[in-house]
């Protein structure tokens, strides 16, 4: 059972980010270990397994980006955020490959703190799960007990936010869903960012895991949303 907002390893090789960064997130009630490399980081994920992982994307011993990928190879429940101070559209889709979130430098540490959350609370089981019945949108079949995805009867690997996104579809049939209400629902975003594309980003990774199983199950309204055909 989960007995608070959870576990989060930080992994920052500038000493007085990583000391802000755990303050901020020891005052919110958060656990918190923070590493300065990526041998420390592994060696602490894997004795003390976090909810989540809060990554600079520039380590001294390798890149943070294939960090992320190797802990959610290991824990495909993990939560994954990046930190980074490169924020042109490639790196950003470049982390969002391996993770579930991004933040640039500098940054407001009330944000981070939110966006550490908002993952968290997609990512992480309620204490208790009910049994609830599958939500089924033409051969989608979503089972919110175990967050597993079948589609025609084929079982469908996805992400924690690649999850919560398809499920927001499906629970909207048909209906065509605006980005900023995708934003606000699936990824906790108070104020939608202007420039954002991860709504895009994300909606790619669905189509690449989807579309090989059947006919193309997501469409687009342009300059609007999407919606499940």
């Amino acid at each position: 059972m989960t007995t608070g907002p959870g576990t989060v390893l930080v992994v920052e090789d500038e000493e007085s980010i990583a000391d802000v960064l755990a303050i901020a997130l020891r005052y919110h009630r958060f656990e918190v270990m923070t590493a300065g490399t990526v041998r420390e980081a592994l060696t602490l994920a894997a004795r003390t397994c976090p909810d989540a992982a809060l990554l600079d994307v520039m380590l001294p011993d390798g890149d943070g980006r294939a960090l992320g990928r190797q802990l959610r190879a290991e824990r495909p429940d993990l939560a994954v955020v990046f930190l980074t101070a490169r924020d042109s559209p490639a790196e950003i889709v470049g982390a969002l490959g391996y993770g579930d979130d991004y933040i640039t430098k500098p940054f407001n540490i009330d944000e981070v703190v939110a966006r550490i959350t908002a993952v968290l609370r997609r990512t992480r089981p309620a204490d208790v799960l009910p049994q609830r019945p599958p939500l089924r949108y033409g051969d989608l079949e979503l089972d919110d007990t175990t967050y597993s995805v079948h589609r025609a009867g084929r079982s469908v690997e996805l992400t924690p936010t690649e999850y919560a996104l398809l499920r927001f579809l499906v629970r909207n049939g048909g209906r065509i869903v605006p980005k900023e209400q995708l934003l606000r629902h699936v990824w906790q975003y108070e104020h939608t960012p202007a420039e954002s594309t991860v709504v895009e980003t994300y909606i790619s990774y669905l189509r690449r895991k989807l579309d090989v199983l059947g006919p193309p199950v997501i469409t687009t309204r342009r300059g609007v949303g999407y919606g499940l055909a």
